[in-house]
């Protein structure tokens, strides 16, 4: 896959996202779509920059050879991520959204296992329809 279908599928990824979780939080936590918007956009844009930013530094700690990396250096890639993600987000959430941290808690947590099945559901519609092709094909 090129740069620019990356940047695409980042950028899809995000969009579709966002576009299922502003609503979805605003209506089961009773949160404003307005402040939703802006939390959204905010993890997204984060988690964006912190996969950048964690890659590169992970890649100087375990090897710039990823092909070599057995299934428990790559669990704790994921969790040490995951657990980066948390810990910076999780006390800006409580204190944007004004709520306790036991609520930020669940909120993060609900965000994070809707990013696993919808990583996993994504990536399978992507690799099948190729939205990238359909949509150089167009202009």
């Amino acid at each position: 896959m090129k740069t620019i279908e990356r940047v695409f599928q980042a950028f899809l990824f995000e969009v579709i996202a966002l576009a299922i979780v502003v609503p979805t939080s605003a209506i089961i936590g009773g949160f404003a779509t307005g402040k939703m918007a802006i939390v959204g956009v905010a993890l997204s844009t984060f988690a964006m920059l912190w996969n950048y930013l964690y890659n590169i530094l992970f890649d100087k700690i375990a090897g710039a050879n990823r092909l070599t990396r057995g299934v428990i250096i790559r669990m704790i890639h994921a969790c040490c991520f995951e657990l980066g993600m948390v810990v910076i987000t999780l006390p800006v959430l409580a204190w944007y959204l004004e709520i306790t941290w036991i609520a930020a808690i669940v909120l993060e947590a609900s965000f994070l296992v809707f990013i696993l099945f919808y990583t996993f559901i994504f990536n399978w519609l992507y690799d099948n329809y190729q939205p990238y092709q359909w949509f150089v094909a167009r202009i």
